[in-house]
């Protein structure tokens, strides 16, 4: 330890000495080391930005072998042409290749449905059985919208992963398992740019970001990638979660509401994924647990409560949805009373009630909803296990 601090103040020493020999004339040490500087930093942001650039090239072409040994391995027997036909018929105008590319053709307004990529690569894959992936890169892929090409990628793999689990081209992809980490560097990248937006959302919102969150939800819904995802980016996802969160309490512009309900309906979305839910009812119940024990020391709503009042509602009606969602589906292994904060909830829920209903009507009454659907998934819950 001693030798590691003798050989650095050594080399610092050094450093300044040679500093001061090699000043010009006419400059004094002192500028001529902030020059120095600022012409290191610059070819460090330069060579940063190289680093970038290399990665992420990279990373497409992984998108490219991935995608491309996956399409070999679903069309590796019989006649694709047939099965696929038999699935779903495809006209042979417009045609497009679904897998052309590995991803950079998704414009911030414009998606392919489903159903649509489904079609596409249908007649792709009629033409040519094993065709061979390019990398086309575009305009929006590197300037308007960096992310699209991640999406692209994903939904491509929904749709190839779709194929393999129906009919006749029933494929087990298992033994491209070791592959997946691209998919969840995909899904990190593409968490990065969800948070980026979301911290400063901007209003009319583009259909790219809702999409993003749809493919996020179906993505961690699957069993073969779920795991792979949530190892790599299960910090990433709770920040996720709680950016959005946030940006539903702490709105306070005029117009807010528009956007409120935009990043609700994100949040819902999100919990569609039944591994998600229990973590976003969770987060979104000590919200409104901290919120009632604030509004049980008050008389009625104070001025500096009137926003987060107001904002409240919005979570509300998300964990309404989810509760419904949850109940309807049945899943007994998604959200449980062992939740610390459910259990806060329905342990005071009367007395809560009780405490602001004259006060707090609305919000009593809504407090009077969850507890209902909570109950209700208890019951489900119940009768699951008699």
């Amino acid at each position: 330890m001693d030798d590691q601090i003798w050989y650095l103040r050594t080399s610092k020493l050094a450093l300044a000495l040679a500093i001061i020999r090699s000043t010009p004339a006419d400059t004094s040490s002192r500028e001529y080391t902030e020059h120095l500087a600022k012409v290191v930093s610059e070819q460090e942001s330069t060579w940063r930005s190289k680093v970038q650039a290399l990665e992420a090239e990279v990373l497409q072409l992984r998108h490219k072998l991935l995608l491309s040994r996956m399409h070999a391995g679903v069309f590796k027997s019989g006649d694709p042409s047939s099965q696929l036909q038999a699935q779903e018929p495809g006209s042979s105008e417009n045609t497009l290749s679904l897998l052309e590319d590995s991803g950079c053709d998704l414009s911030n307004e414009q998606r392919s449905e489903p159903s649509e990529m489904t079609q596409h690569l249908v007649e792709s894959c009629t033409s040519t059985p094993f065709l061979p992936l390019s990398i086309v890169k575009r305009h929006c892929a590197t300037q308007e919208n960096p992310l699209s090409s991640h999406m692209q990628f994903l939904q491509h793999l929904l749709e190839l992963k779709n194929l393999t689990e129906s009919g006749s081209l029933k494929t087990d992809l298992s033994h491209f398992e070791n592959d997946f980490s691209t998919v969840s560097d995909s899904v990190f990248q593409l968490l990065d740019g969800l948070i980026t937006f979301y911290r400063k959302p901007k209003f009319p919102f583009s259909s790219f970001w809702a999409e993003a969150v749809n493919t996020l939800a179906r993505l961690i819904s699957d069993c073969n990638l779920s795991n792979h995802i949530l190892k790599k980016c299960s910090k990433k996802l709770e920040e996720f979660e709680k950016t959005l969160l946030q940006v539903i309490l702490r709105s306070n512009h005029i117009n807010r509401f528009q956007v409120q309900h935009y990043v609700s309906q994100s949040l819902v979305t999100l919990g569609s994924c039944s591994l998600l839910r229990k973590s976003i009812i969770s987060l979104l119940l000590s919200e409104v647990n901290s919120f009632s024990d604030v509004l049980g020391t008050i008389d009625q709503v104070q001025a500096g409560y009137v926003t987060q009042y107001e904002n409240i509602f919005s979570l509300f009606w998300v964990l309404e949805q989810l509760l419904q969602k949850e109940t309807k589906e049945g899943n007994t292994s998604s959200v449980g009373h062992d939740d610390q904060e459910i259990k806060k909830f329905l342990q005071k829920h009367d007395e809560t009630i009780f405490q602001l209903s004259d006060a707090f009507p609305l919000f009593t009454f809504y407090l009077w909803r969850l507890g209902i659907l909570l109950n209700s998934v208890e019951t489900v819950e119940s009768n699951s296990h008699p």
